[in-house]
């Protein structure tokens, strides 16, 4: 009966054994490669971001003194033709202004004024227009401006474009890997997407008069990364 038992306990470490060094021998027989693909491409969008900040001795004088000029500078922007959907506020902020009291023997801080602000993103799409736009605003109260950024209109269809030439040069790679060292390469066992993302980062910088404002859009680089696994063909034996 024990002799028995030491007989199948041996098997099942024997066929453990097996299956380990199977799956050794199958995890070895891989090539790992990571594909690639990056394209130049001209921005069709401009998003920007501005506002009006006022201040004032009173909360209510500030506030009212950037609703007004925020409500002319979107009359402005719908009069250049911007849609109402491509303007959106961000951002409306109240805050005391601190300042030293000198009368007082312990310098306690009080409040003597208030800054308001309303900050609004907006994208233009027609970029020939870009500098126009920036300069009618400055000229009816925008004092504010927080950034611009430049973008496309199907972001989507630029990454799939090259979502594919990513996976044509994880390809080439383990093609070129295989052939360098004299094995077939087989099915693929996974394939990892990666999103690198693109286009330029949001530039800071202060809004000043101009006329017109020189901007210049360049070229936006978009990346994508695939990481990809082959399997190894096993060599034919006779």
């Amino acid at each position: 009966m024990k002799a028995r038992h030491i007989a199948a306990s041996a098997l099942a470490i024997l066929m453990a054994s097996s299956l380990v060094h199977a799956e050794e021998a199958r995890v070895d027989r891989q090539i790992s490669v990571t594909g690639e693909a990056r394209i130049a491409v001209t921005p069709t969008l401009a998003t920007i971001t501005l506002g009006v900040t006022e201040e004032s001795d009173e909360a209510a004088l500030a506030m009212s003194a950037v609703s007004t000029k925020m409500v002319a500078v979107v009359d402005q922007l719908r009069s250049a033709g911007i849609a109402a959907e491509d303007m959106q506020t961000q951002q409306i902020s109240l805050n005391p202004v601190w300042s030293q009291d000198r009368n007082h023997e312990n310098g306690r801080r009080k409040i003597t004024g208030f800054i308001a602000s309303n900050t609004l993103s907006l994208r233009i799409r027609d970029l020939d227009r870009l500098g126009e736009v920036l300069d009618q605003v400055l000229t009816v109260g925008a004092n504010d401006f927080r950034g611009l950024s430049f973008g496309v209109t199907d972001s989507a269809m630029v990454q799939d474009q090259i979502r594919g030439a990513a996976v044509k040069d994880a390809l080439r790679k383990a093609t070129q890997l295989a052939e360098a060292a004299g094995v077939e390469l087989g099915a693929v066992r996974s394939i990892h997407d990666r999103d690198s993302g693109g286009g330029q980062p949001m530039m800071a910088m202060e809004m000043a008069r101009s006329a017109p404002m020189p901007i210049e859009a360049g070229e936006l680089t978009f990346g994508h990364s695939v990481s990809v696994v082959y399997d190894i063909k096993a060599p034919d034996t006779e």
